[in-house]
C-alpha cells in the first residue's frame, strides 16, 4: 500500500492509460512528467491489437512508471487474426504484464461481429486463467454476456473499465473478484447513474483511471485527455462521497495495488 506523509501530494495509479496513442506523440514526454508531478505513482497502459505490443512495451520502457497490459481489444476485430492469440501467448511469455487486456465485448458498434468478439474473449479469458493474470476489462451494451462468460472460465478477477452497468451487474462483478473502473465520465452533473454507483458502492470495489485520451472529464469538455487529470478525477469523487482526497487516494491505489499484483 502507498501511504501518505502529511502534506505530502497523494498518490494515485492510472488503471487505464493509452500513453502510446498517436494523439500524445507531440508532447508525451511532458504528459507523463505531468501526471507523475501531480502525483500519479503508476500508469497501466493496455495493448490493443497485436500491432502495438510494440508501441506499449516502448512507451513501459521509456517511462518508469508505466506498466504494460497484453490483449486483443473487440473493437480493433478487424485487425485480429487467431494466430495472433498465440503472439499474445508469447508476448506475456517475454514480458510479463500486470492484466490481460484490453479485452472484452462492445455490442454497442454495431458492425462488430459478436460471435467473433466472444471467440476472442474467451481464447482471452483462458489465457489470463492459465497465467493467472487478472483482466482488464471493455463493455459496452454487454454486460450480461460477459458476466456468462466470467463465471465459466473463472479468470483472476481484474477491473470493468468505464463501468457503466446496474448496481446490480456491479455487485455481480464484485463478487467475481472485480473492481469497477471509475474516471471522467461520472464528472459530468447529467451522468446520474454513474454518480449514484461512485457513492454507493463500496471505496474498496473502486480504482480511478482516465482511459486517456479518451473519456475526457467535465472540465475538458471534447479536448483530449491525460492522465495527469487523475488526481481531480479523484477529488470529485471524494466530494461526491464526503471524504477527504487522501482517503479516496489511499484506498483507491490500494486497491488497484492488491489487484494487480503490485507490491
Amino acid at each position: 500500500m502507498t501511504k501518505t506523509a502529511p502534506n505530502a501530494v497523494p498518490f494515485f495509479i492510472d488503471t487505464h492509460c493509452h500513453l502510446d496513442a498517436a494523439e500524445f506523440d507531440a508532447d508525451r514526454d511532458a504528459v507523463y512528467a505531468a501526471a507523475i508531478g501531480g502525483g500519479v505513482d503508476a500508469l497501466v497502459i493496455p495493448a490493443v491489437s497485436r500491432d502495438n505490443f510494440a508501441a506499449v512495451a516502448a512507451t513501459c520502457e521509456r517511462y518508469p512508471g508505466c506498466l504494460p497490459a497484453w490483449g486483443l481489444h473487440p473493437m480493433y476485430l478487424q485487425v485480429h487474426r487467431h494466430e495472433h492469440l498465440a503472439d499474445l501467448r508469447a508476448q506475456i511469455e517475454a514480458q510479463r504484464p500486470v492484466a490481460v487486456g484490453e479485452i472484452g465485448l462492445d455490442f454497442f458498434v454495431k458492425d462488430l461481429d459478436p460471435a467473433a468478439q466472444e471467440f476472442f474473449l474467451v481464447e482471452q479469458l483462458k489465457i489470463a486463467k492459465d497465467y493467472d493474470l487478472p483482466v482488464l476489462l471493455h463493455c459496452r451494451k454487454a454486460n450480461d454476456p460477459l458476466l456468462k462468460h466470467l463465471r465459466r472460465i473463472g479468470v483472476r478477477g481484474g477491473i470493468a473499465h468505464a463501468f457503466n452497468g446496474s448496481p446490480q451487474q456491479a455487485d455481480e462483478f464484485i463478487k467475481l473478484g472485480f473492481k469497477l473502473g471509475f474516471g471522467g465520465a461520472f464528472t459530468w452533473t447529467r451522468a446520474n447513474n454513474l454518480r449514484r454507483l461512485a457513492v454507493d458502492l463500496p471505496l474498496e470495489t473502486i480504482v480511478l483511471e482516465t482511459d486517456s485520451p479518451d473519456i475526457p472529464p467535465a472540465w475538458i469538455g471534447r479536448g483530449r485527455n491525460a492522465p495527469g487529470e487523475l488526481p481531480r478525477i479523484a477529488q470529485v469523487l471524494a466530494e461526491l462521497r464526503g471524504l477527504d482526497i487522501d482517503s479516496v487516494a489511499q484506498t483507491t491505489t490500494r486497491n488497484a495495488r492488491e489487484l494487480l499484483r503490485l507490491d
